[in-house]
């Protein structure tokens, strides 16, 4: 009875070796085909599973959302990753340089009223800002002062610019004024 008993223990032990080495297994928390036994997933060493031939892998994967597993004859391997190519901007409408405004005198300082007015006019799609330079000259034309200012302006708009000049402690002899046409945007 002893031999009968130990006989039957090493039968049991073989057929858990040979199922073992065949790749059957109980079909328990792995995904099972059929009432054969045959699971379609093997558990690695590392922990991870790996579909084998065209199964299905089981409930055990632990591929995440961004890696997909390649299936390759008998054996399989997890690709790499893929990453999706941020697009490039396109350069905006304010990158563009600026166009210089104009600047026109309206009019020249005297004692009555110490500042020259200025209008400037901007050409560009935006808002910018310009600089404004001009003279103070006596009867002779030779310049008591010279200045420069920054205004700014709405796009295609224009704006008036009051200079003072009293900041020349000369207002009595300013006979007239010279404002340089082109008014230069800051960029």
């Amino acid at each position: 009875m002893y031999t009968r008993g130990r006989a039957l223990k090493v039968t049991a032990v073989s057929a858990m070796v040979v199922l073992a080495l065949t790749g059957f297994s109980s079909g328990h928390g792995h995904g099972s085909h059929g009432g054969g036994g045959c699971s379609s997933s093997r558990q690695d060493h590392d922990g991870s599973s790996t579909a084998r031939g065209s199964g299905s892998s089981g409930g055990d994967s632990d591929d995440s959302a961004t890696s997909t597993s390649t299936s390759t004859g008998g054996g399989s391997r997890r690709a790499r990753p893929t990453s999706t190519p941020t697009p490039t901007p396109s350069p905006s409408h304010a990158a563009r340089p600026l166009k210089d405004g104009t600047a026109v005198l309206v009019h020249c300082a005297n004692v009555a009223d110490p500042y020259a007015t200025v209008e400037v006019r901007n050409p560009n799609d935006r808002e910018a800002v310009f600089m404004v330079k001009m003279s103070f000259k006596d009867a002779r034309g030779f310049a008591i002062a010279g200045t420069g200012n920054e205004v700014s302006v709405p796009a295609k708009g224009r704006t008036t610019l009051r200079v003072p000049a009293v900041s020349t402690g000369r207002v009595e002899q300013i006979a007239h004024c010279e404002v340089e046409h082109r008014a230069v945007a800051d960029r």
